[in-house]
């Protein structure tokens, strides 16, 4: 791994900030809405209107011209029937009867307006556009350029042939650069739609719509607009279509909703790995030989050999090692996995091994076992465990506070102001409850990672997001495909479940957690701006993929609603006004499908397990591993990158890496992703625990004092231009203003030109005359 460094230029990026009074600040915020006006109102003028254009019914081809230029921008397919056709000046309509199609195509100021109508009752399908182009840009992730014979973009979609646009697509549109300008089809939405790929001789493409019949809308609607080839015209009319939808939402509306909100500009992206509330620095290991033969451990024993999922054959292995002195890091860390497995369940209590409670623990008795709240289970079963433990660990208010609070009170003191904090699950939370609180007095966010995704009929408690008290959602809740099978839940384990169907399960679940007043300010929920949408078959609940989307979406607000910072995995943008963060979009999963990656275990591509045998990071999220030749284009590469995304939901949505790619995770990649962050305003985003927290914490605090400036400057404004500067595309800027931009130099060699240098693999940043320089050092 490189070593990263901090070079400052004239001083530090600061925010301009105006004064005491309030009448600066009123000041101050009309200038601020006044250049972001100025700001949207340029984004107006990008879509060409000058421009006329032909249809070929039969061959459903579409021609434009513009400035005397004229190209097929949707080629022919083979000739149908055509009936009913109507044709004025600015308007063409028709009938495929053999497809039960209705098309219409009508000119309008910027665009050109196209209906596809399904007449038919059942479900049913049409491909168009086609697409045959030098050039692609399409919204993979934060956005891509594909030329039509790039070698590993041709194997790519020689691998994925069909991609799901919900899926796939970070945004609802994809774009053609012809030769002189640029056309883009955008979508309402990208449901049930799919992206068709050929590769001989060279990359084409089609989009297949489905129309599912039990669905009452019929139309699918797209409207094409030209533009110049440029990344920052596409993107700018994309952004300007949702607006005029009314699908897009500032930061500062979504902050005036929820102040909360505001801790969320210039925080570093954090998950804190810590599900031992008894950590080995919490246990007198030199006393344990002598206790092992006590009741408790016994219990510990009976309770993972009836509930545990894998049984206690190594933990009783442990305690006889430990008989004879020879308990060492293997049976030391059994020994403590199983202890705090244990402590989650509600059969721990026994009357017969804690025979003398504590004062609290005998009023949570008293107020009876199985009415308790889950943290107040979890209290109950620290006092019992107390109650028999006695010298071998510390006071129970100690426990696992050095591997947590005292960590993020070490993170505030070494200039880490604003971090979001995200727990791999809320009983981590409800555990430990002091490390909530010290993370929220410290004036972060912090909130756990939940699941609405799958459910299993008989969740084991390690899988508590595959697990409901109703019963009745497992066969009554899930999803149904059109040959009545059961839709797989993650892993192949379980099914999954219909959004529509359990918004009350939603809200008892999030009232049982918060119950005690746990200060959670923020929420992660788990795949709902991902993409993976269903249409549900069942007859009882026919869902359509849209209705499956505003079910997501319902729940998101929910927890809008209560308060909390909302994110999500994925961040398509059809959940952009209902969440403030989202993790996937700067890197998106790497390759599911690679076994070298996801199975083999001696490849040194192997990217890791879930498991953890410390109690701390599971390997998937710490081992640091390079990635395929053949993948850097499509994932990593900047030649193939684009900001288009941002250019959109800059003021927006806070974008970062999906949480198996930190920005640590790619071995020889950590310079190169942390210029790319700066230059395209993406947080850095670690897995943090005591032990990664000292290796690292030089570097993620320096990082971290320049990081916060330079994004609430930056998410003062729109992403207002991106240049590629030199031929091979390794050289790239971007703005954010008028005032604050940044060049990233990711070639060999060093850039010098109209009176600026940036050093090969370096990131400068310039703000207002200030320049701070982003170096890597091999």
């Amino acid at each position: 791994m490189k070593k990263l460094s901090i070079y400052l230029g004239l001083a530090a990026i600061t925010l301009s900030l105006s004064g005491c009074n309030v009448n600066q600040t009123n000041a101050t915020n009309k200038s601020e809405k006044l250049i972001v006006n100025n700001e949207i109102e340029k984004n107006k003028t990008y879509a060409k209107t000058d421009f006329s254009f032909d249809v070929d019914p039969a061959t459903f081809t579409v021609s434009i011209t513009e400035n005397g230029e004229t190209a097929e921008v949707s080629k022919p397919q083979a000739p149908k029937e055509v009936t009913d056709l109507k044709k004025s000046k600015e308007e063409v309509s028709w009938t495929y009867p053999n497809e039960q199609l209705k098309v219409k195509l009508k000119r309008e100021k910027n665009h050109i307006a196209i209906a596809l109508t399904s007449l038919s009752n059942e479900d049913n399908s049409f491909t168009w556009p086609k697409l045959d182009a030098k050039n692609y840009v399409l919204p993979i992730a934060e956005g891509k350029t594909i030329p039509n014979d790039q070698k590993e973009w041709l194997a790519y979609f020689k691998q994925n042939e069909e991609l799901s646009m919900s899926e796939a697509f970070s945004m609802s549109f994809f774009t053609t650069n012809q030769e002189t300008f640029a056309t883009t089809f955008v979508m309402d939405n990208p449901f049930n739609s799919e992206l068709l790929a050929k590769t001989e001789p060279h990359l084409t493409l089609e989009a297949s719509h489905n129309f599912i019949g039990f669905d009452k809308n019929k139309t699918m609607n797209y409207r094409l607009y030209v533009t110049d080839n440029d990344p920052v015209a596409i993107a700018k009319t994309y952004q300007m279509d949702r607006i005029n939808l009314g699908e897009f939402k500032t930061l500062d509306e979504k902050e005036k909703e929820n102040p909360e909100i505001k801790k969320m500009r210039g925080a570093i992206q954090v998950y804190y790995w810590n599900s031992r509330i008894l950590t080995t620095e919490d246990i007198k290991w030199g006393k344990l030989p002598s206790m092992v033969d006590q009741p408790i451990f016994q219990w510990i024993a009976e309770l993972l050999t009836q509930y545990g999922e894998d049984g206690s054959e190594e933990y009783l292995k442990a305690l006889e090692a430990f008989k004879t002195n020879e308990g060492y890091k293997y049976e030391k860390n059994t020994f403590l996995t199983s202890i705090n497995y244990v402590l989650l369940y509600p059969q721990f209590y026994n009357k017969d091994i804690f025979k003398k409670p504590d004062e609290q623990a005998q009023k949570l008795i008293d107020k009876g076992i199985y009415t308790l709240s889950e943290q107040e289970r979890y209290t109950l079963n620290k006092h019992l465990l107390a109650s028999v433990l006695g010298e071998l660990t510390p006071p129970i208010e100690q426990w696992g506070q050095a591997t947590s609070s005292d960590v993020f009170k070490e993170m505030k003191a070494s200039g880490v102001e604003n971090a979001w904090i995200g727990l791999p699950n809320w009983a981590n939370g409800l555990m430990n409850p002091t490390m909530v609180k010290t993370a929220a007095d410290e004036g972060y966010l912090i909130g756990p990672y939940d699941s609405y995704q799958s459910i299993q009929e008989n969740a084991s408690i390690d899988w508590n997001t595959a697990s409901f008290p109703n019963k009745n959602l497992y066969e009554n809740a899930t999803v149904t495909k059109k040959n009545g099978e059961k839709v797989a839940g993650f892993l192949g384990k379980g099914r999954k479940l219909n959004p529509t169907q359990i918004f009350p399960d939603v809200e008892e679940r999030f009232t049982g957690i918060m119950q005690n007043k746990i200060p959670f300010n923020s929420w992660f929920i788990d795949t709902d701006a991902a993409g993976e949408i269903y249409n549900d078959y069942s007859p009882e609940h026919l869902t359509t993929q849209s209705e499956d989307v505003a079910g997501r979406l319902k729940r998101m607000n929910y927890f809008n609603q209560n308060g909390l910072v909302v994110g999500s995995e994925g961040g398509n943008d059809f959940a952009s006004k209902n969440m403030v963060f989202a993790h996937g979009i700067e890197t998106p999963v790497i390759m599911w499908s690679d076994p070298d990656m996801r199975e083999n275990k001696e490849s040194e591509y192997y990217v890791g397990s879930y498991a953890a045998l410390d109690g701390g990071i599971p390997t998937k999220y710490k081992k640091v591993v390079p990635i395929k030749e053949e993948y850097k284009p499509i994932y990593t590469d900047p030649v193939y990158s684009l900001p288009l995304y941002k250019l959109v939901y800059n003021r927006s949505v806070i974008t970062s890496h999906q949480w198996e790619w930190d920005s640590y995770k790619i071995k020889n990649q950590v310079g190169e992703r942390r210029m790319k962050e700066y230059l395209y305003n993406t947080p850095p985003m670690m897995h943090i625990d005591k032990a990664a927290w000292e290796e690292h914490k030089q570097d993620i605090s320096e990082n971290a004092k320049n990081w916060s400036p330079f994004q609430k400057a930056a998410l003062q404004h729109e992403m207002t231009d991106f240049k590629v500067l030199t031929d091979d595309r390794l050289v790239q800027k971007t703005e954010f203003g008028e005032k604050l931009s940044v060049i990233a130099n990711f070639s060999n060699t060093d850039y010098d030109a109209d009176g600026v240098k940036v050093v090969s693999h370096t990131a400068l940043i310039m703000n207002d005359g200030k320049e701070t320089v982003v170096k890597t050092e091999g």
